[in-house]
């Protein structure tokens, strides 16, 4: 962390927000004439990522009223995993949750964790799953 603060609040921005390498985001600054390994990039980014979300988290527009969840299973290297989304009206992803197991338990953290980041949605629609009508 010897490099100037500006060169480091440019450059993890970067990484987080767009879809770019850690080479690419080297070679961006070494465009505007600052040498910074990649290496270096992705230790700031380790560092610094838990203040950043928590920064664009604070600024984030709020969801719109409605809503829909969906799940489904995934195999992750061989493994079934649950898969639950939420999902705006337009489409757009709200808040996920990815669980080993399908229980209730699960679905109440992850609706408690949409609703806090997210805001209480004033309608939401689920299929008639046992673990959201228990």
């Amino acid at each position: 962390m010897h490099y100037p603060i500006d060169v480091i609040l440019v450059t993890v921005p970067w990484y987080i927000a767009y879809s770019l390498s850690l080479r690419n985001v080297e070679e961006m600054t070494q465009e505007r004439g600052i040498s910074v390994d990649h290496s270096t990039i992705h230790r700031w980014v380790l560092k610094l990522i838990h203040l950043f979300a928590k920064r664009f988290c604070q600024h984030k527009r709020p969801v719109v009223r409605n809503g829909r969840m969906d799940e489904t299973y995934i195999k992750i290297k061989g493994e079934w995993k649950y898969l639950c989304c939420a999902v705006n009206t337009a489409g757009d992803t709200i808040d996920y949750l990815l669980t080993s197991k399908r229980n209730k338990a699960a679905a109440l953290r992850f609706f408690r964790r949409a609703i806090q980041n997210n805001g209480a949605p004033g309608k939401a629609n689920i299929d008639k799953s046992e673990v959201y009508c228990q």
